[in-house]
């Protein structure tokens, strides 16, 4: 029997932080290096498919509640970035709701109006 894959739903706070990061990279590291930070955290997003369990995840109860981290640097890859996320399981199908992408030098808490 095979779990369920979770529904990922992204802010527009992470859509425009996506697009920051892209632009960013591109600006100070070049295009190609842009396309492999896509990559990069195209495939960390991707993983979130899997439920806040997921490899190298990290729950935040000091955030709020059911919110977790995950770094992007992961399965070999580089990275400066975590993706923070909020986990609904009670839905159905059950939903990730991905709140930031944020650099991990960034005080998390100022960056996630929680209310």
């Amino acid at each position: 029997m095979t779990q369920a894959l979770w529904v990922v739903r992204t802010s527009a706070a992470a859509k425009a932080d996506f697009k920051d990061i892209l632009r960013w990279t591109r600006d100070r590291f070049g295009t190609q290096q842009a396309q492999v930070y896509l990559e990069t955290l195209t495939l960390a997003m991707e993983d979130l498919c899997a439920g806040p369990q997921v490899a190298g995840s990290t729950v935040r109860s000091d955030i709020g509640p059911d919110i977790y981290t995950l770094h992007v640097a992961r399965k070999g890859r580089h990275g400066r970035h975590f993706l923070v996320f909020r986990a609904k399981p009670v839905q159905d199908p059950p939903v990730l709701e991905l709140l930031r992408l944020l650099h991990d030098s960034m005080d998390m808490k100022r960056h996630l109006p929680l209310h």
